[in-house]
């Protein structure tokens, strides 16, 4: 096995520390060729299950992706994903909120976009923001009107506490209403992002991804890292676990995701609908009937 996934998940129960995973891990492959060639059958597999959920119609399957700016959540999403039918997937990409979606709950803007039976919604971020930026900058929670809340020094830990606990209580509830979720927080090192950065500098074709912020975020480096931590500790659950995806190689990484996505899938084993025999004998009638057709 390439790929041993016991490794990458955060067990449920047990506090982890991000500094116990090797963001440059790479699994048992000897080279990129052989995990690009695994890659490229994953998504092959995932496309071909795609298809018996969106038939099956019983299920949904949530994916998020979370991390640190420049950790590689778009090239990801597009090259596990490159296989899917577009009408069976749906992704979003949630930056700041809108004013309206300021007026709702945290949960508001997200759970209008979970995907119904059949399909697969992805995540690049998700309302775990809510407890990552804002944890790291909570005078953002004053912009939501919260009652009770009109200082940043009126948001304690039982607040950030009751958060963690409204989001296993939401997505307990999505599971037990058919949608599998699966989480990735996509682990960067903090020198494999200078690079990324002084690529997206140096390179015209991709100056557009880099704003000064990004530098300002990036010297609260250990605050963000606390965040992801107790998020992760906080909400990693039986029905809701969360996978810890090393991401200093782009290649593992997507490589990594596929793999758990597809194993995922399996574990489900959708099937496709079965014809009863009242549907069997009117498509029986289809056919004879197509077959008259030829012989006036």
């Amino acid at each position: 096995m390439e790929i041993d996934h016991r490794k990458l998940i955060a067990e449920p129960g047990n506090d982890i520390r991000l500094e116990d995973y090797d963001t440059g891990y790479t699994g048992n492959f000897t080279s990129k060729k052989k995990a690009r060639k695994k890659l490229k059958s994953d998504a092959k597999r995932t496309a071909a299950l795609q298809k018996r959920l969106y038939a099956a119609n019983r299920h949904s399957l949530l994916i998020i992706f979370q991390g640190i700016d420049a950790s590689g959540k778009d090239g990801t999403i597009r090259h596990v994903m490159s296989r899917i039918n577009p009408q069976g997937c749906e992704v979003y990409s949630f930056k700041t909120p809108s004013t309206e979606e300021l007026q709702h709950d945290f949960l508001w803007r997200t759970t209008r976009r979970m995907p119904p039976r059949g399909k697969i919604g992805i995540f690049n971020r998700s309302y775990y923001e809510e407890v990552l930026i804002t944890r790291v900058h909570p005078e953002f929670i004053l912009n939501q009107n919260i009652p009770g809340i009109f200082t940043a020094a009126d948001i304690d830990e039982r607040f950030w506490e009751k958060r963690y606990s409204h989001i296993n209580n939401f997505e307990e509830h999505q599971s037990d209403s058919g949608t599998v979720i699966l989480k990735f927080f996509l682990h960067l090192s903090k020198q494999e992002q200078k690079a990324r950065f002084l690529s997206r500098i140096d390179n015209d074709k991709k100056n557009w991804k880099f704003t000064i912020s990004d530098i300002n975020e990036r010297n609260m480096w250990d605050t963000y890292q606390h965040a992801f931590e107790t998020a992760i500790n906080k909400t990693s659950t039986p029905w809701a676990p969360w996978y810890i995806i090393p991401a200093d190689n782009k290649w593992f990484m997507r490589t990594a995701v596929a793999s758990i996505l597809v194993e995922t899938l399996e574990e489900l084993d959708p099937k496709f609908p079965r014809t009863d025999p009242e549907q069997k004998k009117s498509l029986l009638e289809a056919r004879e009937l197509l077959l008259q057709e030829g012989r006036k």
